[in-house]
């Protein structure tokens, strides 16, 4: 692409270019600072690369453009596929593996699947109360993060899998977590100039990281076998479709290599975006008490004042703040930063800037989701945003933290079932106290969290 006049972060350094001001640690956050007074549209240099940053809302209009525009696979998504191979989320557009996997999943994530699913998020949000229930006891706080990831793993691996982790029996990371976390952020960070060094720092050695994917390609066999052998039971979960379904079309069937690859995007995907979403959310609810009550008061209207409540399925639609709650987190932090988009052919992105076909654009979301031309005092959180009939009041691709087009999350509507449900039975059933000194500090691997925000929960009476 041609970048002559796009403005750039001032002090840029021979050779090493926009090098200044970014932190290896935080490069989103970083980032988010260096670029947001430059417009909707600036660039990064780094040694010999240069990447486009695209936050305007005009302009991602036109990104998203199907017939001019697609998916474009970077250099962490291509990190990525060394443990994802070719999933929903890694596969790149011109293989024919991601609509055979689409086609067969697809039916997974339709309404009546989902509310097969609601029973077991249900029992693993009772999972996390049990152990919240204890801690109100002790009066000891709660590390968000760290629950919301338990909570969330443990839902995409009953629900979709047929498998437990065991999340709420210890303290404890499961080895499997362990190494899919280190491979994960391995990946990450092999996907730029910083990687020699600050690889070895946070993710370990290459023969670390080898013996990483062993653990996890190992696990999730046995769970594929498990069901193969008949010793883990029949379910129509996202495993038994990939294992029973051909292609309507086709007749094809996902091999056996796939089916783990699919596994291991679902569980790094289903747990990370899901969880940061809830800890956001409830960050930005102990900040606001009137946002608080508003909450705890839909969530009294619809289960009452019990505390043996069975949620229904056709409950969580009723929870309306609660989903702009959930939305207006995903607002200000998606979990998922950025995605990338890459001319199919040569255009002309804002009647201004050529791009040859190949090149590609960043959508960095904390900043679209911020323009100030879309969504006024663009850093205050106000659920009222995403309240009936506010969408029409601003443009259609303002906000898009599942990404965009046919490859955006297929599991978008699991992820926000499961967080309205939890956080509304969280809300339901304790006052939650948050530290007055905390300010919040994200966390960054693929995706953004809360850093060591904790909460005492206490039940309500």
């Amino acid at each position: 692409m041609d970048t002559a006049g796009i403005p750039h972060p001032p002090h840029r350094v021979p050779i090493l270019g926009d090098v200044t001001g970014i932190d290896p640690r935080a490069p989103v956050t970083s980032l988010v600072r260096r670029v947001r007074d430059l417009g909707p549209i600036s660039v990064q240099k780094v040694l010999s690369t240069e990447i486009v940053i695209v936050n305007g809302a005009d302009l991602v209009a036109e990104l998203n453009d199907e017939t001019r525009f697609a998916k474009h696979a970077g250099p962490i998504m291509y990190s990525l596929r060394e443990i994802m191979g070719d999933s929903l989320f890694t596969v790149l557009n011109e293989d024919p593996n991601w609509q055979l996997a689409h086609d067969i999943l697809a039916p997974g994530f339709t309404r009546d699947a989902m509310a097969g699913y609601h029973h077991i998020m249900v029992g693993v949000a009772r999972d996390l109360l049990a152990r919240w229930d204890t801690m109100a006891e002790r009066q000891q706080p709660v590390d968000v993060t760290t629950d919301m990831t338990r909570l969330t793993l443990e839902t995409i691996a009953r629900a979709g899998f047929g498998y437990g982790f065991g999340s709420f029996d210890s303290d404890r990371t499961h080895p499997f977590i362990a190494a899919l976390a280190r491979t994960a952020r391995y990946a990450n960070l092999s996907a730029g100039p910083r990687s020699i060094v600050m690889r070895r720092l946070m993710a370990g050695s290459a023969r670390q990281h080898r013996a990483d994917i062993a653990t996890v390609e190992r696990t999730v066999d046995d769970i594929l076998q498990a069901r193969l052998d008949g010793t883990a039971a029949e379910a129509p979960d996202l495993l038994g479709r990939m294992l029973s379904s051909t292609h309507a079309e086709s007749g094809r069937r996902l091999d056996r290599v796939n089916i783990r690859q699919q596994i291991v995007s679902f569980i790094v995907a289903g747990r990370e975006t899901t969880s940061g979403a809830l800890s956001f959310a409830l960050y930005y609810l102990t900040r606001d008490a009137d946002c608080l009550a508003r909450a705890q008061a839909e969530v009294d209207a619809v289960w009452g004042d019990s505390d043996d409540i069975e949620p229904s399925f056709t409950d969580v639609a009723r929870l309306r703040y609660l989903r702009a709650v959930v939305d207006e987190a995903l607002r200000l932090w998606p979990t998922a930063p950025a995605y990338l988009r890459e001319a199919r052919a040569e255009t002309v992105l804002g009647g201004k800037y050529r791009m040859k076909g190949g090149d590609w654009a960043m959508i960095l979301l904390p900043l679209l989701h911020r323009d100030p031309r879309v969504w006024p005092d663009p850093d205050r959180f106000d659920p009222g945003r995403f309240l009936a009939g506010q969408a029409k009041h601003r443009p259609a691709f303002a906000y898009r933290p599942f990404g965009t087009g046919p490859r955006a999350c297929i599991g978008r509507q699991f992820g926000l079932h499961e967080a309205v449900l939890a956080l509304g039975l969280v809300l339901h059933r304790y006052e939650l106290r948050a530290d007055d000194g905390y300010r919040l500090r994200i966390a960054e691997s693929f995706t953004l969290k809360p850093r060591g925000f904790t909460v005492t929960p206490r039940r309500r009476r």
